[in-house]
């Protein structure tokens, strides 16, 4: 589940794009990750390998899960609910560690 107690107000310059049912995290900055959660929502979780710096990261909004289990609405073509937005992306470094927010970019008729 979401670790409200690591929750801070650092953000960072890098940008979440949505397309669709994905996300491309374009990490502009000179910093890396090894092995980190991506944590969309306070909700929904998904294990990364690294984000590098520089990196461009497309990742399955379908993927996401929460802590039952349930996946992340992300829409699509034969959805009969509207999808839910994207309205927080951070990244967990590690167990224990504070997370990092990013810039979630609001899109059209999708958002």
């Amino acid at each position: 589940s979401y670790p409200f107690e690591l929750h801070t107000t650092e953000v960072l310059p890098i940008q979440v794009f949505r397309d669709g049912s994905h996300i491309e995290i374009v990490n502009s900055t000179d910093r890396g990750w090894g092995p980190s959660t991506i944590w969309v929502n306070q909700q929904f979780a998904y294990e990364v390998d690294h984000l590098h710096s520089g990196q461009r990261l497309t990742l399955d909004l379908f993927e996401f899960r929460n802590d039952l289990g349930e996946r992340f609405n992300a829409g699509g073509l034969f959805r009969t609910r509207q999808p839910t937005p994207v309205r927080l992306v951070e990244l967990q470094p590690g167990e224990g560690q504070p997370l990092v927010g990013f810039v979630a970019i609001r899109g059209g008729a999708e958002e």
